[in-house]
């Protein structure tokens, strides 16, 4: 069942350690599905392109579906397409999950492969897109990763289906917030929507609608280059997720 309009959660965050397995889907995922709209059994697709397609974290994903009671199917994109038809695979899910690694790495193979035009039809289609760090970043024009090493670098070649650029770990990483406010005073970056650890963002269509958190305490942040040429960063409010 697709979403009642172009629908992008950006998230750094969704997981958790459970008691017993390797991992468990935190609220951000869970609200992934909730914005699908889906009445049925929720189908998700997750890519691990950022991370190599990793068997082993597919594994625990497909583990996390099963407990939560999602059917889960992953995209590899290493040694080749998992499926024939990506595009016909996306479009019938209810969500895209994309995980976290090198976002820089991620949108070189999706251009390869076509990715970049298949997820602009299937995000107009109402398929719900999602992820984390660099499932995140991906969706936006740009952000800053550490995609080329541990000095933190923008990136400026994403995917732009949000106008806007992107700053995740806002709150985990101490250089990431100097970061992202040097390179928005400095023109690098234009308007960036950043979030702590725990906390996504959601849009419809372009329109950021509302910021959403899975854990308490935990901020999301609009920055701008102001009229003295700083960077001005503005605290959005932030809702707490009941699971």
């Amino acid at each position: 069942m697709p979403a009642d309009s172009p629908t992008i959660l950006a998230t750094s965050g969704g997981y958790v350690r459970p008691e017993r397995g390797d991992l468990a889907f935190a609220g951000l995922v869970h609200h992934a599905v909730d914005l699908s709209g889906t009445t049925s059994r929720p189908r998700i697709c997750q890519l691990g392109t950022a991370n190599g397609d990793s068997r082993t974290f597919n594994a625990a994903f497909s583990e996390a579906g099963a407990t939560a009671g999602y059917d889960v199917t992953h995209l590899n994109l290493f040694p080749m397409p998992s499926v024939d038809d990506m595009e016909a695979h996306l479009l019938a899910q209810d969500v895209v999950w994309v995980n976290g690694g090198s976002v820089a790495n991620l949108l070189a193979v999706w251009r390869v492969h076509g990715l970049d035009e298949i997820f602009r039809r299937v995000w107009q289609a109402g398929v719900v897109l999602a992820g984390v760090s660099a499932g995140s970043i991906c969706w936006f024009r740009g952000g800053t990763t550490d995609s080329f090493g541990p000095e933190l670098r923008a990136v400026t070649d994403g995917l732009g289906l949000l106008p806007f650029d992107n700053g995740v770990h806002y709150d985990n990483e101490a250089r990431r917030r100097p970061t992202v406010h040097a390179l928005v005073a400095d023109g690098t970056l234009g308007e960036t929507h950043c979030t702590d650890d725990g906390v996504g963002l959601v849009y419809r269509g372009t329109e950021l609608v509302e910021a959403v958190s899975e854990v308490d305490g935990k901020g999301a942040y609009v920055v701008t280059k102001g009229a003295d040429g700083r960077a001005v960063e503005t605290p959005l409010e932030v809702r707490r997720l009941l699971r």
